[in-house]
């Protein structure tokens, strides 16, 4: 377990600490959807109802919007941008970002398709699997001691997502 003096260290870890990785899912819109409007529900919050577009960047700014809406994600949560999409149909990359950088979360799912036109479907998928930081919290400053080799680390990054940089030259 960790030894934390207030809110910037030192922490101790047995081994280099984890900058973490973002979550990474994928939105897929398959079929041939020619309108209508679906939801998505992430932890436990369901989406107001997003209107499927044609254009991929309006398709891409509706569902962004309708995510960072979620008080669970807020403004900024996530970034949402075109994959192989063509005229709305294909996918859209959702990384997890803000408050939820570098953290491991749940997989967004469809509460709802409620699509026109042919066979339209929806599905998620987790693309990149969030890692949650070491020491995740940690403000711009926090040492942390690796216990295992004996080096010192800063956190040059930031509380939300550390950036875990070896002070000076040590080997």
């Amino acid at each position: 377990m960790p030894y934390i003096e207030g809110s910037i260290g030192p922490y101790e870890n047995a081994g280099v600490p984890s900058a973490g990785t973002s979550e990474v899912q994928t939105l897929t819109f398959g079929g041939t959807p020619t309108g209508g409007t679906f939801k998505l529900e992430f932890d436990g919050q369901e989406t107001a109802a997003i209107a499927w577009n044609a254009t991929n960047n309006t398709l891409r700014d509706n569902v962004d919007a309708a995510l960072e809406a979620l008080t669970n994600i807020g403004s900024g949560g996530v970034t949402t941008a075109v994959g192989t999409m063509t005229a709305g149909i294909g996918t859209l990359t959702i990384t997890f970002a803000g408050n939820q950088a570098a953290l491991a979360v749940n997989t967004i799912t469809v509460a709802n398709n409620s699509l026109a036109g042919t066979d339209p479907t929806l599905a998620v998928e987790e693309t990149t699997a969030g890692v949650t930081a070491s020491f995740r919290g940690a403000k711009k400053g926090a040492l942390v001691s690796d216990t295992t080799n004996g080096v010192l680390y800063i956190n040059t990054g930031t509380a939300l997502a550390p950036t875990w940089t070896k002070v000076g030259t040590q080997s």
